[in-house]
């Protein structure tokens, strides 16, 4: 499946406090709300990986939640890098 030109898949890099409190279904639930496609996981050092793939402006929606207010936890940092769309299907926790 080719992603429409108008797609963007972004990974951020979540630092803080963010494993345990609930971020990933957090990330979950507001990707899922935007029809977002991707994924969530905790990294062996504390962070959380966030991939998002869809529309750029939903993107950027679900990128500014991460460190907003109704985020759970402490977020310290959140560092992002485009990739080329994939044209994934689906929100995934691990």
């Amino acid at each position: 499946m080719t992603p429409p030109s108008s797609s963007r898949r972004a990974v951020a890099v979540v630092s803080g406090h963010v494993q345990g409190v609930g971020y990933r279904w957090f990330v979950r639930e507001c990707a899922s709300s935007a029809g977002l496609a991707g994924s969530a996981r905790n990294l062996p050092d504390g962070r959380v990986e966030v991939v998002l793939e869809g529309s750029a402006d939903d993107v950027a929606t679900v990128l500014d939640a991460l460190d907003g207010p109704r985020a759970p936890g402490t977020v310290t940092r959140v560092d992002v890098r485009d990739e080329r769309a994939q044209g994934g299907d689906g929100f995934t926790t691990a």
